[in-house]
């Protein structure tokens, strides 16, 4: 495993975190209630997150009638409900795949591509694997590392006993972790031919970004993944994840992008994009739509004005 400084900082326990630690033990010991029982509680979570978080649902809204104009209103308000559904089931696969077993989502668990991912990694090259912000994302991950040593590009926690709790749980199963600013041991991992999955696909305050398509809108969208294949030599594939009808989960691998970096960075981020649409597209339900995606755009007169 590779160790990075954060890795060795001790706990924080001052009395501001006590909240935060009541937190966690709730999670961690409901992480242990029967699968079950967890996704029927998740459903209900999910419709009391619908009713209570009024902005939340309102941005989640304005993103699915932005991304699906096809769809009526009816269809729009159904997605909407059963993305919160699914973001509730979410939560309580957070918790299983920071402080739980994963052994009953092994069950019926679907991998393909791993094919691809071998053939990326020939020659000793590493790979930035690429996926979105859906609601079985850090579960995917936690099952993707029986397969593959994954270690994963994050940004951290702004409350201190959260950030030391969730990273310990990612190390049960990653083989290392990243902050966004911790570039240099991740161009490093990548360089030695080690994996690094991260999802790009949210409008942050930092990195550098540029407009390109999401679902025909200009949506302000990192180039890391440029940035990080031109430095460091890797390939780049696609990781789709799906909670499936039946109650399994499919993890699937792309073929690596062909001719990728280009010198083009606002190409090669439409790119990466347009893969991360397909992946909604098959699995809309299970997008975090809660993210104001569109908040800023090329007009500034059209700034912030999408979800109001």
């Amino acid at each position: 495993m590779v160790e990075t400084s954060t890795q060795k900082e001790s706990a924080p326990l001052g009395p501001r975190q006590w909240p935060a630690w009541l937190g966690i033990g709730l999670a961690a010991a409901l992480a242990r209630l029967p699968w079950p029982l967890q996704r029927g509680l998740g459903r209900a979570l999910g419709s009391i997150l619908h009713v209570a978080f009024r902005s939340r649902r309102h941005i989640a809204e304005r993103n699915i009638a932005l991304c699906f104009p096809e769809l009526d209103a009816a269809q729009q308000a159904a997605l909407v409900r059963s993305s919160f559904a699914e973001l509730g089931i979410g939560l309580f696969e957070f918790a299983r795949a920071w402080w739980g077993s994963v052994q009953p989502m092994r069950h019926g668990l679907r991998v393909e591509g791993l094919e691809h991912l071998e053939a990326a990694r020939a020659h000793g090259r590493g790979v930035i694997v690429i996926s979105g912000h859906f609601t079985t994302l850090e579960i995917s991950a936690r099952l993707m590392c029986d397969y593959a040593p994954l270690a994963g590009m994050y940004r951290p926690h702004d409350q201190g006993a959260m950030e030391w709790a969730v990273k310990r749980g990612r190390l049960r199963y990653a083989a290392a972790m990243f902050t966004r600013e911790e570039l240099r041991p991740a161009l490093k991992h990548l360089k030695q031919g080690g994996l690094l999955w991260f999802a790009p696909d949210q409008d942050t305050r930092r990195g550098e970004s540029v407009y390109v398509p999401f679902f025909n809108r200009p949506a302000y969208s990192l180039t890391s993944t440029h940035q990080l294949a031109r430095l460091s030599g890797a390939s780049v594939i696609a990781f789709a994840h799906e909670r499936r009808a039946d109650g399994g989960y499919t993890l699937r691998l792309s073929p690596a992008f062909e001719d990728f970096p280009s010198k083009d960075a606002t190409a090669d981020t439409a790119r990466v994009m347009a893969a991360i649409e397909s992946m909604v597209r098959k699995a809309p339900s299970q997008y975090l739509w809660i993210h104001r995606r569109f908040k800023r755009q090329p007009d500034s007169e059209e700034q912030g004005d999408l979800y109001r």
